[in-house]
C-alpha cells in the first residue's frame, strides 16, 4: 500500500480537482480529505456517510461559581484574555493551557473536553473515503488530519487497497505537516505565476525537511510560458520531477459545475493531460528514487 498526498503551498491551484481525477483513475484505493478546515473533495466525489464521529482536540477551562472566591489569581495568570473581570471563562478565547486551573487555590476551575469537529467514513463510487469538518474558529486541525489519515490507512490495510490518496491542505503549516508525514510521495500542484512558484518552493522545502520525495504538476501551464519554464528549471535543479503539464481548459470548469471529475466528463485536453500525469505519478509511487 502506497500513500500519495497532493499539496499546493496555497489554495486554488487545482489540487482537489486533480485528486478527484486520480480517484477516478487509480485502481483499488482509499481516499482521504486532509483539508479539514475547508473540505471540498466531497463536492466532486459525492460520498454517502456510513460512520459519523465527534472529534475532540483539546479542552477549555470551566468555572464553578459556587466555589469561586473572586481572588483574581486566574485573571492575572491568563495570558490569552480568556478570564473576564467577573472571573467567567470566555471559551472562544481559552487556549486550553490549564494554567488557571493550577493557580486557583480553591479548585473552582477545571478543564472540560470540548468537541472541535466531526469526522466521517463514507462510501463513494471510487472507493472508501475518510473526511472531516472542523468547527468554526476551532483549532487542532493537525490532530484531526492525523486522525483521518490513520483511519484511511487502517481501511486500506483491511481492504487490501493499493493506494491511499490524500487531498492535502494548502500552505505549509501544521495541517500540511500532518498530511505529508509518512507519505511515500508528495505531489505539488503549482500554477505558473510568481506566487505559485514561490509557494511551490516553500512546500518543497517542507517535504525535503521530512525526507519525503516530491514531484510536481504544473496546472494551466500555457497561461504564462515564461513562468512555466522558470518553474520547470527550478524543479530540474532541485530534483523535483515535473510529472504533468495541464493546459488551461474550460472543460474543467464545466465538469465542476456538473459535479463530476473532468476525466469522466468527456474528451478534452485537460483530461488527456491528467491521465498522462497519473501514469507518471503511479510510476513514481511504485519505484524508488
Amino acid at each position: 500500500m502506497r500513500q500519495l498526498t497532493v499539496v499546493s503551498g496555497k489554495g486554488g491551484t487545482g489540487k482537489t480537482v486533480l485528486t478527484a481525477c486520480f480517484a477516478a483513475l487509480a485502481g483499488k484505493k482509499v481516499l482521504v480529505d486532509c483539508d479539514v478546515d475547508a473540505a471540498d473533495l466531497h463536492l466532486l466525489l459525492h460520498p454517502k456517510t456510513r460512520e459519523d464521529h465527534e472529534f475532540s482536540g483539546g479542552s477549555v477551562a470551566v468555572r464553578d461559581p459556587n466555589r469561586c472566591t473572586g481572588c483574581g489569581k486566574c485573571l492575572s495568570a491568563c495570558r490569552f484574555g480568556a478570564i473576564t473581570e467577573s472571573f467567567d471563562v470566555d471559551e472562544i478565547a481559552c487556549e486550553g493551557c490549564g494554567f488557571c486551573v493550577r493557580v486557583c487555590p480553591v479548585d473552582a476551575l477545571a478543564m472540560r473536553r470540548c468537541i472541535n469537529g466531526e469526522w466521517f467514513v463514507s462510501d463513494t463510487t471510487y472507493g472508501p473515503m475518510v473526511h472531516a469538518r472542523l468547527g468554526i474558529a476551532e483549532e487542532n486541525s493537525g490532530k484531526l488530519v492525523s486522525l483521518v489519515r490513520k483511519r484511511a490507512r487502517e481501511i486500506a490495510q483491511e481492504t487490501g487497497a493499493d493506494y491511499v490518496i490524500a487531498d492535502g491542505p494548502p500552505g505549509i503549516g501544521c495541517p500540511v505537516i500532518a498530511a505529508i508525514t509518512g507519505a511515500d510521495l508528495v505531489l505539488g500542484v503549482a500554477e505558473p505565476t510568481l506566487s505559485g512558484i514561490h509557494d511551490l518552493k516553500r512546500v518543497a522545502e517542507v517535504s525535503a525537511r521530512f525526507g519525503i520525495r516530491m514531484c510536481c504538476v504544473i496546472n494551466k501551464h500555457d497561461i504564462n510560458r515564461e513562468n512555466s519554464d522558470t518553474l520547470e528549471n527550478w524543479c530540474r535543479e532541485n530534483g523535483v520531477a515535473v510529472v504533468g503539464r495541464i493546459p488551461y481548459d474550460d472543460a474543467v470548469t464545466r465538469a465542476m459545475v456538473a459535479g463530476r471529475t473532468v476525466v469522466e466528463f468527456g474528451p478534452s485536453r485537460a483530461k488527456d493531460a491528467i491521465e498522462a500525469a497519473w501514469r507518471e505519478v503511479e510510476h513514481c509511487l511504485t519505484t524508488k528514487g
